[in-house]
């Protein structure tokens, strides 16, 4: 990326990065509360529920630390590159904007000096100020080459799009099918991306989150799959979600933003291995659709984790799509075995419909090919072809404990990629 500090602020930054590590997470919290209070509209970008738990401020505590970390190594590793670009790809899904940044940096600084008093002297403060400037710029040009390929405003990020079909794929999980309302034409995405979706709350407000396309490429349609979540005693329950399982019906009209993300299916046949655990299969389903429809000499494995078959989103529809694929297994582990319901299709307060309840004999054939597990998953008993590049998607313990296994396995770094919905305590160094 060519960036480097000055050595006076690279000197100052090895002797404070370990200080500020330590009271990063102190350090974001404070930066929080005053650009909320400075700016409140800005609450509408950030997740409710991870600002409640303090997931948002450790993932920015974590990216930014980080991110000077590496400025400092001798020879940054892969993930240099890869956390703005991952930050950066979120950011452009909400319309962040260049002018936006001086405010966070006025924040942040200021919160780095209320936390550790009086050891940041003006020296100390103005090499943070350095790496924190690398760190935006790095964001905002990265945002710019997104912003250029989507053809999309910063200032005006959001298109209506309809609601044209909404299938229960699970008790707690929905599917939305989306045309444009508008003249734009569908936009091209590729089979791993995400939008944000933006709804008007009840209480006036208004509030974003990110939802992967959960079918590949081609359908003539976008298609998100949301898990409703619950409140806990941590975290309120999600408000978007919510509303969108409760409210949303046919018919009704979404505001939400281009294709984003760069957590990918890479070309090529190298063999594939798809893991993921709950919500986490949908980027899962458009990789899947796309390489059984244009590769379907592709070696894949997918492996699933969750609570049953009935909890597994898209299950029914995962075995159809695959049956072109020659070399396909399917392994998952289930908490139970309980046989999964037949997937319903309406809308809000309305009828339901059955809809695949009869199995096709392509089906029956797909279902010989899972290799079906009961507990937690192991990695050790993964096949992993030669040279495999390996996608992550779940929740973070998940991913973590999976991506330990891959690597103590001798699978490289560099092939396996993860997309965290939410924040990213990980912020590129998920160890």
């Amino acid at each position: 990326m060519g960036l480097a500090l000055t050595e006076p602020s690279a000197a100052i930054l090895r002797t404070t990065i370990g200080v500020v590590g330590t009271h990063a997470d102190e350090i974001t919290t404070v930066f929080y509360q005053r650009l909320f209070e400075a700016q409140p509209q800005l609450r509408r970008v950030f997740n409710q529920g991870s600002e409640a738990t303090g997931g948002q401020a450790r993932a920015l505590a974590a990216a930014l630390v980080g991110f000077a970390g590496r400025l400092l190594a001798e020879a940054p590793g892969p993930e240099f590159d890869a956390t703005p670009r991952r930050i950066a790809h979120r950011h452009a899904s909400l319309g962040i904007r260049p002018d936006q940044y001086p405010l966070v940096g006025q924040h942040l600084l200021a919160a780095v000096g209320e936390v550790l008093g009086e050891a940041v002297t003006p020296s100390v403060r103005d090499a943070w100020d350095e790496a924190y400037w690398l760190f935006a710029t790095t964001l905002i040009a990265e945002e710019a080459r997104i912003y250029q390929r989507t053809s999309t405003d910063p200032e005006h990020p959001w298109r209506p799009w309809r609601v044209t079909a909404r299938v229960a794929a699970t008790p707690n999980v929905v599917s939305l099918d989306l045309v444009p309302a508008g003249p734009d034409p569908l936009p091209h995405y590729l089979p791993g991306q995400y939008v944000s979706v933006a709804v008007d709350l009840p209480d006036g407000g208004r509030a974003a989150r990110q939802y992967s396309l959960s079918r590949a490429p081609g359908a003539g349609s976008l298609r998100i799959t949301v898990r409703r979540v619950p409140a806990t005693q941590a975290a309120p329950a999600g408000v978007v979600s919510t509303h969108l399982h409760d409210q949303v019906a046919v018919g009704d009209v979404l505001d939400v933003s281009p294709p984003t993300g760069h957590v990918t299916l890479a070309p090529g046949v190298d063999p594939l291995v798809l893991i993921s655990a709950g919500i986490g299969v949908t980027p899962m389903m458009a990789m899947l659709g796309h390489t059984a429809r244009l590769r379907p000499e592709r070696t894949v494995v997918a492996v699933h984790a969750d609570r049953s078959p009935a909890h597994h989103p898209l299950r029914a529809e995962l075995l159809e799509i695959v049956t072109p694929l020659r070399d396909f297994r399917l392994y998952t582990w289930y908490e139970s075995d309980a046989p999964p319901p037949p997937e319903t299709t309406g809308s809000p307060g309305g009828a339901r419909r059955t809809v695949g309840t009869k199995a096709r004999p392509d089906q029956h054939r797909t279902a010989e090919r899972e290799v079906r597990h009961l507990g937690r998953i192991d990695v050790d008993a993964l096949p992993l072809p030669d040279d495999a590049r390996v996608y992550l998607c779940g929740p973070l313990g998940f991913m973590r404990d999976v991506r330990a296994g891959l690597l103590r396995r001798g699978v490289p770094q560099t092939r396996v990629q993860y997309e965290v919905f939410g924040s990213d305590p990980w912020a590129g160094a998920p160890a």
